[in-house]
């Protein structure tokens, strides 16, 4: 098989922030949740596979915590995300999985917007239509084939 981009530039991984300590919950406090921020969704994400080359997404800079939102309050979460050659073929199975991981991850009350960073890819419009159709989103994960190449990018992830 021949790679789309055959000696990806490979980055170090960030060194993991802490979150500051939660202050001490007052009395009747015990039940509040807490808050889902774009650093905790980039934790989620970071350590995906690429589905071409050993390294996680972070190490070749397609995904970054600069380019996670997170509207707790509303349940929205987007993410952008930037191949390593703007005519790579695995888009949107990146896409998929970052997708996919989100799902797993976060509280059903959610929803992700996962999209190209702009100008990032050739065919940005139809790949980000792809992400975003839950019903070709919910096909591809009922193809065993597609579904067993997104759990093999998220094994290393969990």
């Amino acid at each position: 098989m021949e790679l789309i981009n055959p000696a990806p530039v490979v980055h170090e991984r960030k060194a993991t922030r802490r979150r500051l300590a939660r202050a001490t919950l007052k009395s009747g406090e015990e039940d509040k949740r807490e808050p889902i921020d774009s650093l905790e969704v980039f934790e989620h994400i970071r350590d995906i596979t690429d589905p071409e080359h050993p390294y996680t997404l972070e190490q070749l800079n397609v995904v970054s915590e600069e380019h996670v939102e997170v509207d707790d309050a509303g349940g929205m979460v987007k993410v952008r995300f930037t191949p390593t050659v703007e005519h790579c073929s695995m888009a949107t199975l990146i896409g998929l999985c970052i997708r996919v991981k989100l799902l797993r991850a976060l509280p059903p009350r959610f929803k992700a917007d996962i999209l190209l960073y702009p100008g990032s890819h050739a065919s940005e419009a139809a790949v980000n239509k792809q992400l975003s159709d839950k019903e070709r989103v919910a096909a591809a994960l009922e193809n065993p084939n597609l579904l067993s190449m997104v759990d093999r990018c998220l094994g290393s992830s969990f």
